[in-house]
């Protein structure tokens, strides 16, 4: 069925038990009425040629629900998470189109609205990731395939703090409401450990005895299960923190859940309740706030970089270092070229080196061969 709105002809009509009513973008009804049987047909090749097995279109809201769904039971927990939130973004732009519908332009222009929405390229890396996940397991994928260019991504970029913006942000830290981000922030400065990491921690998971912690499951294999030794500021943050907890139990979460409230005549914030059984949230508001209060621009990430930076800065070998952050042997790689720069003064004096003299000792320091005692017999 064709109908007009205002220059522009529409068509109408039911196919798979589904309503399709979509503009034909001509002005021309002969253009239209051939626009419509285009639009039958690719639906029938879509149902009976390229899909075969499947029963009819489907669009991309219910692909992805039913992709979830498939994936969850051998997923990590943040890994459903992270794509969940993928698909809160992706959803709004392609929940309602056919998967068949769905093109090269399509993804292009959705980069360039998440682009002008603040969202870094990697992020949108990771979206379209996403929908390219859930186009492959319907066969939809390699048709665009060509045509989708990904956003360029410089994996190499990290800041390291400075020991003022260090002081400032551990100030900033302590004048939040929140208790939990001033040990958190300290942790990550002193271990290298990630956010994630350390948000997961639990009590037993923490050695007062021989100072170290150990990490649990993470991102790497190489980075689950390592032994951080603890410095004197870690440990002492971690046995004052302890010093608020004096019923917890070793399956207990070291960062529980707590929701603040004020008490006194000063208002003081203070934990009003409390789950150790439940890990601490989101604290990115938190972190947001003091990094505000300090003046400081970073990202969380840029505490592991630091700590990373200071061990290579005062002598610690990569492959220590790549030990202690829990590095697979390709991002080992990686980072050698990335912290390369750090060891240039050692590396020119080394070099420098051969173009020197040797040093002349002195006679006294030269060695005297032992006398060899002569073989013929004296008459």
């Amino acid at each position: 069925m064709l109908y007009r709105r205002g220059e522009v002809w529409w068509y109408k009509f039911q196919f798979a038990g589904r309503a399709f009513r979509e503009s034909a973008k001509t002005a021309s009804k002969a253009l239209a009425r051939q626009a419509e049987r285009k639009r039958h047909q690719q639906l029938e090749e879509a149902v009976y040629g390229i899909l075969r097995k499947r029963t009819a279109p489907i669009t991309f809201a219910l692909a992805a629900d039913g992709w979830m769904t498939l994936k969850k039971p051998t997923w990590a927990a943040k890994s459903y998470e992270v794509e969940g939130r993928n698909l809160k973004h992706l959803k709004p732009a392609f929940g309602s189109l056919l998967l068949l519908d769905i093109s090269a332009e399509d993804i292009a222009d959705y980069q360039r609205s998440r682009l002008k929405a603040g969202a870094s390229q990697k992020s949108i890396n990771l979206e379209v990731g996403t929908l390219r996940a859930v186009l492959r397991r319907h066969r939809m994928w390699a048709n665009i395939q060509p045509d989708v260019k990904m956003m360029p991504v410089n994996d190499m970029t990290g800041k390291a703090l400075t020991e003022d913006e260090e002081r400032r942000l551990l100030d900033g830290c302590r004048k939040l409401r929140s208790r939990t981000l001033l040990p958190i922030v300290t942790l990550a400065l002193h271990t290298g450990m990630r956010r994630g990491e350390i948000q997961s921690l639990r009590w037993q998971q923490v050695d007062f005895l021989s100072r170290t912690l150990t990490v649990g499951v993470t991102k790497t294999a190489a980075g689950t299960g390592r032994v951080i030794p603890l410095n004197e500021r870690a440990l002492m943050t971690l046995q004052t923190w302890a010093t608020n907890f004096a019923e917890r139990r070793p399956e207990h979460f070291v960062f529980p859940w707590e929701h603040y409230g004020f008490a006194g005549n000063d208002q003081k914030p203070h934990a009003k309740t409390m789950d150790p059984n439940v890990a601490v949230g989101d604290i990115t508001t938190a972190w947001e706030s003091a990094k505000a209060k300090a003046g400081v621009v970073s990202r969380f990430h840029d505490l592991r970089h630091t700590a990373c930076t200071r061990l290579l800065e005062r002598g610690a070998s990569l492959s220590v270092v790549a030990s202690i952050m829990g590095w697979s042997a390709s991002t080992t790689a990686k980072m050698a070229k990335l912290y390369g720069h750090i060891g240039s003064d050692a590396q020119r004096a080394a070099l420098n080196s051969l173009v020197q003299p040797p040093r002349q000792r002195s006679p006294e320091a030269i060695p005297r061969p032992e006398p060899v005692p002569d073989p013929t017999p004296h008459s």
